[in-house]
């Protein structure tokens, strides 16, 4: 039975009504990617306020890995509730905090002791881990890479590397923040050939240390093991590895953004493990709430230390009702098969999106780790010019056909793959499905990009 069910045209009048309402009462700065008004979600679909049923291939940017409305997940809330739901971990604390601390110190990369400390969302984590590098390291510096997205607080802004809509318009950023190129291997920024360029954008640190920042003014270089809005970017197996080594002959830290890339999203739950590396610092959240806002640095127990008394925290940080939901969310990846599943959908996904790379030109790039996967589409194969309209045009294909899509990339041409884990193998065939045919649909017979219709 098809999961899709469409029973007005998308938007429906009650999504469009909602849209009315929302140009009134909501700032434009905050965008939708679709006009679709949700009702219910379980598992990998979504049913909107017109009782349009969707398969969805966004899973709440990637926060949704173990399903929507995961039952265990519910429950562990549910129990929570009968409990207490705030009391401020800095005013009275509670052992359920500390659980999780004690989970997330075994299951992070790292064979060394370390500590964890909960915040409220992705780029609260980054901020606080750079706090805590510049406090143990006594330096300012912090690199970051071209086409990376860290948050959208200052400091975060600071780090992330889109101009528009993320940046523009909203500066002075702080300061002490230096950008290099990262191992975009299909838009090389050295114009050269893996494993022939023998890792030249990871070695180039060392020339960024002689003609951009002093190494000795470096407390930190951060990464997205695998990039997440700069269009999941999956750099060389042995990238990592090269770059970590540079940082610690240099002692600096490296922090890793997992936040898009961990809890199983890449097949591991955490990307570092498919690259071998061990953080000094381990920045989390998404999925780690299964649902609710959660975010943690985990690192270096020594590292973590370095802040005094009073120096980390927030009024909501580590809220109980979400530690309760991450410590279940553990559970399922402990007992279950997500991670196993990540890799078969990545390889469901590989297999149908090299078959269209042949058919169709204005697929350029197919790439990713694990369930997370992504199309980068251009106006040529030979040109590599990117094919942002036509992106926006299969997206709402999509979207008008019952898949939920999302973009990413610094020129809005890639479109991202982040079902949730419990999805089935006909939902992603049929979400596939509709996928293929929003790209046949903005090409012609020849395959060159044509007009949607």
């Amino acid at each position: 039975m098809s999961t899709i069910q469409l029973r007005t045209p998308i938007p429906g009048p009650k999504s469009k009504a909602l849209s009315e309402r929302r140009a009134k009462a909501v700032p434009r700065g905050l965008s939708h990617g679709t006009p679709i008004y949700v009702a219910k979600a379980e598992d990998a679909w979504l049913e909107d306020v017109d009782g349009n049923r969707y398969i969805d291939f966004a899973g709440g940017i990637g926060c949704l890995n173990v399903g929507h409305r995961q039952d265990a997940v519910i429950t562990a809330v549910k129990d929570q509730l009968d409990r207490f739901l705030h009391t401020c971990v800095q005013v009275t604390p509670y052992e359920s905090y500390i659980r999780l601390a004690e989970r997330m110190n075994e299951v992070t990369p790292g064979r060394f002791a370390k500590k964890t400390i909960f915040v409220n969302s992705g780029a609260e984590a980054v901020e606080n881990a750079v706090k805590i590098a510049r406090a143990y390291t006594k330096r300012p510096g912090i690199i970051a890479f071209e086409d990376a997205f860290h948050g959208r607080t200052m400091m975060t802004l600071a780090l992330t590397s889109k101009t528009h809509p993320y940046k523009a318009g909203f500066s002075p950023f702080p300061s002490e923040v230096y950008r290099v190129p990262f191992a975009y291997c299909y838009r090389c920024s050295y114009s050269k050939k893996y494993p022939s360029c023998d890792l030249y954008c990871a070695r180039h640190l060392e020339d960024t240390f002689k003609r951009v920042v002093a190494n000795e003014e470096v407390a930190a270089v951060i990464a997205e093991p695998v990039m997440g809005e700069g269009g999941f970017i999956a750099p060389p197996p042995d990238y990592f590895k090269v770059l970590v080594d540079l940082c610690h002959q240099y002692g600096i830290l490296f922090i890793a953004d997992e936040v898009q890339s961990g809890f199983g999203r890449t097949g591991a739950l955490f990307a570092s493990e498919r690259y071998g590396i061990e953080p000094d610092l381990l920045v989390t959240a998404k999925s780690l709430g299964g649902g609710l806002p959660l975010a943690a640095v985990t690192g270096r127990a020594e590292i973590m230390d370095a802040p005094g008394p009073g120096g980390l925290g927030g009024t909501f940080a580590g809220n109980p009702l979400s530690c309760a939901a991450a410590l279940t969310v553990l559970d399922l990846f402990q007992r279950g098969n997500l991670l196993e599943r990540a890799n078969e959908l990545g390889d469901r996904f590989q297999t149908r999106a090299r078959e269209w790379q042949c058919r169709w030109p204005v697929i350029g790039d197919v790439r990713g780790l694990g369930g997370m996967q992504a199309i980068e589409l251009v106006q040529s194969q030979e040109t590599k010019i990117p094919a942002t309209e036509e992106t926006k045009k299969i997206t709402q294909y999509c979207y008008e056909h019952g898949l939920i899509t999302i973009t990413a990339g610094t020129y809005s041409n890639v479109i991202r793959i982040l079902v949730p884990l419990v999805a089935t193998d006909e939902q992603i065939d049929e979400g596939l499905s509709v996928l293929e045919s929003a790209i046949a649909a903005v090409c012609d017979k020849k395959g060159a990009v044509a007009q949607l219709v």
